[in-house]
């Protein structure tokens, strides 16, 4: 394939990139620029083009004027002539589209090959794709980096910080309704941050978290000029170091930072503030968003007296970041990040590998790091008293700092670009396929849980997804209770084969893929049936006032499925089904692992939604085998003619008298799906189509 990037923010070069040096170069370039590199090791893709804007700036280097920057035989830069010759803020580059459009036109004609895929970053980016698109029917992936609406949020309406916002918003739209995919870095982004588009569309989302060269991090040694540049700053430099590392914009909120140690004697007696915002001179010469956060920082050091107490220096180059988190490791140190939101969060990736514990935003990819690792906290970004207190657990308690500081090797594994990139160029692929021709008419429908029945065993995926490659009369649909984003994340992560049908959040979600295609497709006919009776706001009140359980977080909630824990009480589903049914809710209660309750209307459920896609193909109930592991499977084991108990099982599913019908087998998770398949195969046969394949 050959992909074309478009990337027209901040400074963009191939090899010492001035990170900081605007408000608009930063981490999406990194992103960008790491993510071509492992495309250029990945097959897949043979030929990638960065196109950007040129420019001339007294200030900045002569390169960003450059028409092309090589980088190899492949892959190069291309800077594009514009309206204007001038650097233009992301503001102000809407006055530039329509030249933008025009310019990569003629550039993609006079190509001796044409792309077989765009794929934009960022809000303007996005609309030219779309435009470009539309006139050379090429079709185009969008990845938004960050999102104008996510902005408007954060700020007061009226402040400063929004002007523009309308705009921007409006140019998010457009991007998003044309892109024939989305790629989100986590489900934070997918499901809560598109959620308030008019173009949002669930189905056309993937959630690919992005790689990272960690190693680099976790080999980090302590560098005596690094450790210098932030000493003099400190009165005992010795002390516990809290790291920050950000650019200087409001959406860092770095300010928030300074708050929480200022009004806090206890942090400054246990530990130094240590900022790396950017690289400055002349604090006037710098654009004002960076000037005026800067300054900011500086009054607030000030207002606090918190001189020998906070080391802010003015510049750090690329290759001092791994010395940088070294040297606060030694100091058993806390990185933090409170940004307003973090769509990402690469630094706290980082930091992670460095073996330091993290304070993070709750807003954005945070999440999924964290609950991925196990290296740190969550809080509210808005809340210098939660920063202030999950710093002070962390500095206090050191068998807990050992604790995280251990845990964020995972990172160095889980986020790995050559992982991201497979998973990326088999989405491009499908983009570029485009058929949306239905598949033929399966003979069996097979129905597995993700977690702790296909997943669980690296080698067992393995022989699962040989069978599914050799099948070619069969169905592959997954239950579960993870999102759609989740399920299809995980999958990735697990080498899983991508099922035909996934059938999410305990059911009460039901998404179709079209065929060879990137796109999933949800099932509004059964949300409609499992709508009625169903009153989300009067359930939730009622379990707050006296139901006891504690809510999971925001992310698993959905609109059909209310989450909470249940703390080990394994009696609590029917105390609460109980509890709903005296105020007049009939809801369906579904509780797994002892600690886990899934609330959902009535009609919904794995068991009710496996019937539902039955009945949508056509096939008869035997033609259906379902498998599962855990408490949330049972009332889809239970109302399936052919149920698989992997060996794994949990919740005491064997010993239960209504799965009685079901094959117990001896092979966890997908080998006893496997295992189980070929003892039902016969039951599942219809001799008038053929058998059912299983190596």
């Amino acid at each position: 394939m050959f992909v074309l990037h478009i990337a027209l923010q901040g400074c963009l070069r191939a090899q010492d990139v001035e990170y900081g040096l605007t408000a608009d170069t930063g981490g999406h370039i990194r992103y960008l620029l790491d993510l071509v590199t492992a495309s250029r090791r990945n097959a897949a893709i043979d030929r990638i083009e960065i196109v950007t804007r040129a420019f001339h700036h007294m200030a900045y280097a002569e390169c960003y004027a450059e028409p092309v920057e090589t980088i190899d035989g492949t892959t190069r830069i291309v800077r594009l002539a514009t309206a204007s010759a001038d650097y233009l803020v992301k503001e102000d580059l809407w006055t530039e589209h329509d030249s933008l459009v025009d310019a990569l036109v003629a550039h993609i004609d006079a190509l001796d090959r044409r792309p077989d895929v765009l794929h934009a970053h960022y809000a303007d980016a996005g609309l030219v794709a779309a435009r470009v698109s539309a006139r050379s029917g090429i079709p185009y992936v969008f990845t938004a980096h960050s999102l104008g609406r996510v902005k408007r949020a954060a700020f007061d309406r009226d402040c400063a910080e929004t002007a523009g916002l309308d705009r921007r918003i409006a140019i998010e739209e457009e991007a998003i309704a044309g892109a024939a995919a989305i790629i989100a870095s986590s489900r934070d982004e997918a499901e809560v941050q598109y959620a308030g588009y008019d173009a949002y569309d669930p189905g056309r989302i993937r959630v690919f978290a992005p790689g990272s060269d960690l190693k680099q991090f976790a080999d980090s040694a302590r560098d005596p000029r690094v450790e210098a540049t932030i000493d003099r700053f400190l009165d005992a430099p010795d002390k516990p170091v809290i790291l920050a590392i950000a650019r200087p914009v409001t959406k860092k909120n770095l300010a928030a930072l300074v708050h929480a140690y200022g009004r806090s004697l206890a942090l400054q007696a246990t530990a130094n503030l240590v900022i790396f915002a950017g690289s400055r001179d002349d604090l006037t010469t710098l654009e004002p968003e960076i000037r005026d956060n800067l300054a900011e920082l500086l009054q607030l050091i000030d207002r606090y007296d918190l001189y020998g107490k906070v080391a802010y220096p003015k510049t750090h180059r690329p290759d001092d970041v791994a010395a940088i988190y070294a040297h606060a490791r030694a100091r058993r140190g806390v990185f933090a990040n409170p940004a307003l939101n973090e769509p990402f969060g690469l630094t706290l990736l980082e930091a992670a590998a460095s073996g330091l514990p993290v304070v993070a935003t709750d807003s954005g990819g945070p999440n999924d790091i964290v609950e991925t690792c196990g290296n740190g906290i969550l809080v509210d970004p808005r809340s210098p008293g939660a920063i202030t207190d999950a710093l002070l657990a962390i500095l206090s308690d050191p068998a807990l700092w050992d604790r995280y500081a251990a845990a964020g090797s995972v990172a160095i594994k889980a986020y790995d670009w050559d992982r991201h990139v497979a998973l990326y160029a088999e989405l491009l692929a499908d983009v570029v396929d485009g058929a949306t021709t239905a598949t033929a008419q399966p003979d069996l429908l097979l129905v597995s849980d993700i977690d702790g029945t296909l997943i669980g065993c690296a080698e067992s995926v393995v022989d699962f997804a040989s069978w599914h490659s050799a099948q070619v009369d069969v169905a592959f649909a997954i239950a579960t209770g993870r999102s759609f984003h989740s399920a299809m994340a995980v999958l990735g992560q697990h080498d899983a084969p991508r099922p035909e049908i996934l059938i999410t959040s305990v059911g009460s979600e039901i998404y179709y893929r079209a065929y060879r295609g990137a796109v999933y497709d949800r099932d509004a006919e059964w949300e409609a049936i499992i709508a009625a009776g169903w009153d989300r706001e009067a359930v939730a009140a009622l379990i707050a006032d006296q139901g006891g359980l504690v809510p999971q977080a925001a992310l698993e909630q959905r609109r059909f499925k209310l989450s909470y824990f249940a703390d080990g009480d394994r009696d609590a589903g029917e105390r609460v089904r109980a509890l709903l049914a005296a105020h007049g809710h009939s809801c369906s209660i579904i509780q797994s692992h002892g600690r886990y309750i899934d609330i959902l209307p009535h009609a919904a459920s794995k068991g009710t939604a496996v019937e539902h896609v039955r009945r949508r193909l056509g096939l008869a109930p035997r033609q259906v085998i379902v498998a599962g592991d855990s408490g949330n499977d049972i009332e889809m084991l239970r109302s399936a003619r052919h149920a698989i108990i992997v060996g794994n099982y949990s919740d005491g599913l064997a010993a239960r008298a209504d799965l009685s019908h079901g094959y117990v087998a001896v092979g966890h998770h997908a080998r006893g799906v496997l295992e189980g398949v070929v003892h039902f195969r016969e039951g599942v046969a219809d001799t008038s189509a053929g058998t059912l394949k299983a190596s």
